[in-house]
Formats: structure tokens, C-alpha cells, sequence
């Protein structure tokens, strides 16, 4: 437990040191780890963990930007074969997976330099420079087990009890393992889709509020949540280090009740999965609801069998050479008839009947 400090800053002071006292005295968890990591990926997979969890719990918005959540990366190297960890540094405040593992990844090589070129690796602070992506010093440190500022008491120990432990666990949210569980158990997904939506808490209430504004769309919902909505959320963001989050759900223009309007129609046959594309991207573009945006845009999917059998007939007409083709056993063209068909009808004929009509005028 500490409390936060000032923050130095240099980039807009040529000469000068600003110092930006907003969080000082905020109050802060610093979690250590045993040296038990062996790799930069290895470090950005477990802090996005603690990212992960922090949020589930509540105790931390993990927003990094604004410094919610930060690392500061101890790097050591050792010679293959050696038990003895080697001299560490520290690189201070990262404040994004991408430059925890980009620091690290320097420092490791930064490090192996000096040792192979005869130097000796000085334990001390450093800081990293996304714009040069390199580590620089900023200070040592006198000692290696305690180093102070300043005199400051040492903070009394803090008792928890069992009872209080008991109390705080039989309050906790569900956490991303027992959600993902959840999801599999009760919606019948696949693990990989389960432990997508569980990843992020906001995402995982999302999905279930759309499931049950459109009841039976489990599964399809969880596909076009981790593959449309996910990729007009990273198509939007403005950081490479966003993680859906509940600002990000709020601002994407599409909520529950519109995707699961929208699912509603794809369940109902109202329009195809491609129709639906163009659904969804209108919804996120310019908002409304499916429904209207369907009957504006035309999108209605054709199911009246005998205006879909018309088609087929023109585009079988059209097509003689590939008919005689499909009949003498090349069935692969068949793919190509029903593409015709499809672009014939402007995508709105429905596939499943398209298929089923165009097989039997074939046989």
C-alpha cells in the first residue's frame, strides 16, 4: 500500500522540470512478483492478467493513459547455464503493454551489450523513450533492498482476519474464469468464443444483454460480437493498446438492443448474414434500429420460392455450358451458379432455399 507521488515532466519545459502534483497522495496497490518471468511476452501476459482482474473487481478503471495502471519492469540477464540472477534494473512507469514489452526487449539487449563488450550492468532506475524506444538512466540506487528520498517511518503492519477475508470473498463479482465456465456451460459456446466475451467484463455484459433481448441468439451473437463488433471497435480506436472497455462500448455506436434487433431479423429470415453486414455497418455509421434500416435500404431477403425459381431458371438459361458440366459430375460448379443466382437477386434471394431449389432443378 503507498501513496501516489508527484510526476516530473520535461517534454514541454526545454530546460526546465515540471512537476504535475494531480495524483499525489492518491492511494495506490503495488503488487511485486518473484523473479519467475523469462521473457518480455511472458511479462505483458501477466499484467494484462492484473489488468484483467483489477477491472472484474472494481478496484481500478485500468485506465494507463491517465496512469490507473502501470508497471515498472525489473530486467535481469544471466549467462546460460549460471544459477545466479544477474544485476537488475528497473524501467520506470511504463504505461502500456506495448512499451512494457518494447523496454524490456531493449533493456535484455542493452544489458547482454555491456556484458559481452567487459562492462558491468549498474543496478539502477531507468526510464523508457517510446519515440527513440530506448531506456535511459535516471538514477542509481544505493542500496539494493531499501533506498529512500527521504526519512519516512516504515507503515505498521496491517492484520486481516478470516472473518474479513470470509466477508470480502463471499462479495466478490464472478471472475473471468467462472464467467468463461458460465458461458460454455449455460450458452453452449465454444471455449474460444467464451473466453473472448469473458475477457473483458463490459463485453461479457454486453453479450449477455443482447442474448436476452434476443432469446436463442446465443451463439450468433457471440459471433458477431467477437467479429463484426470487435473489428469496428479496433477499426475505431485510437489507441493500439485499447481494450473494449465500458467507455468504448458506449461510444461504438451499436448497443444491445440494436445488435440484438438486428439478430432477430437474421434468426427470422428477414435478411441474410451478408445483408446483415450492411445492417450493421449502417447502425454503427448513422444509428436507428434494423428494422428501419432494412425496409429503407430495401434489404428484405427474398423467400417466396417462385420468385427465387425465376431467377434460377434465367440465370440456368444464361449459363448452359456450366449446367451440362454440374449433370456430368463436376460439382464444384455449382458454386458458381449460386453466386450468379445471388448476384441476379442482389444478395437478397435466401441462400438456404437458393440451394435447395437449384439442386433440385439440377438432378
Amino acid at each position: 500500500l503507498e501513496e501516489d507521488a508527484g510526476k516530473s515532466l520535461h517534454e514541454n519545459f526545454p530546460g526546465l522540470t515540471a512537476l504535475d502534483l494531480n495524483r499525489a497522495g492518491t492511494p495506490l496497490i503495488e503488487i511485486v512478483s518473484a523473479p519467475d518471468m523469462r521473457s518480455a511476452k511472458e511479462a505483458v501476459a501477466y499484467m494484462k492478467k492484473i489488468h484483467q482482474l483489477v477491472r472484474y473487481l472494481g478496484i481500478c478503471d485500468g485506465n494507463m493513459q491517465e496512469g490507473s495502471f502501470r508497471c515498472d519492469a525489473n530486467v535481469s540477464v544471466r549467462r546460460t547455464g549460471s544459477a545466479q540472477l544477474g544485476t537488475r534494473t528497473e524501467t520506470k512507469n511504463l504505461n502500456s503493454f506495448r512499451f512494457l514489452e518494447r523496454a524490456i526487449l531493449f533493456e535484455v539487449e542493452r544489458q547482454i551489450e555491456v556484458l559481452e563488450g567487459g562492462g558491468t550492468v549498474r543496478q539502477e532506475t531507468r526510464l523508457y523513450d517510446p519515440d527513440r524506444d530506448e531506456t535511459r538512466s535516471m538514477r542509481s540506487k544505493e542500496e539494493a533492498n531499501d533506498y529512500r528520498y527521504f526519512p519516512d517511518p516504515d507503515l505498521l503492519p496491517v492484520i486481516i482476519d478470516a472473518g474479513f477475508i470470509a466477508v470480502v470473498q463471499a462479495g466478490m463479482p464472478e471472475l473471468p474464469e467462472a464467467k468463461r465456465a458460465r458461458f460454455v456451460a449455460a450458452y453452449g459456446l465454444g471455449s474460444g468464443d467464451a473466453a473472448l466475451l469473458a475477457a473483458s467484463i463490459e463485453l461479457a455484459a454486453f453479450f449477455e444483454a443482447v442474448v436476452a433481448a434476443a432469446p436463442g441468439s446465443a451463439k450468433l451473437a457471440a459471433n458477431w460480437i467477437n467479429g463484426e463488433l470487435m473489428a469496428a471497435l479496433n477499426r475505431d480506436a485510437t489507441n493500439g493498446d485499447a481494450l473494449v472497455g465500458s467507455a468504448q462500448l458506449a461510444t461504438g455506436a451499436v448497443s444491445p438492443a440494436q445488435l440484438a434487433g438486428l439478430l432477430r431479423r437474421i434468426m427470422d429470415d428477414t435478411i441474410s448474414g451478408k445483408l446483415a453486414k450492411q445492417v450493421f455497418e449502417l447502425l454503427w455509421s448513422e444509428g436507428g434500429d434494423a428494422d428501419t434500416i432494412i425496409d429503407r435500404q430495401g434489404l428484405r431477403q427474398i423467400t417466396d420460392s417462385s420468385a427465387i425459381e425465376a431467377v434460377i431458371d434465367q440465370v440456368l438459361a444464361a449459363n448452359p455450358d456450366q449446367v451440362a458440366e454440374y449433370r456430368a459430375g463436376k460439382t464444384k460448379v455449382m458454386g458458381f451458379l449460386v453466386g450468379q443466382i445471388m448476384k441476379a437477386s442482389a444478395g437478397k434471394a435466401n441462400p438456404a432455399q437458393v440451394n435447395e431449389l437449384l439442386k433440385r432443378k439440377l438432378q
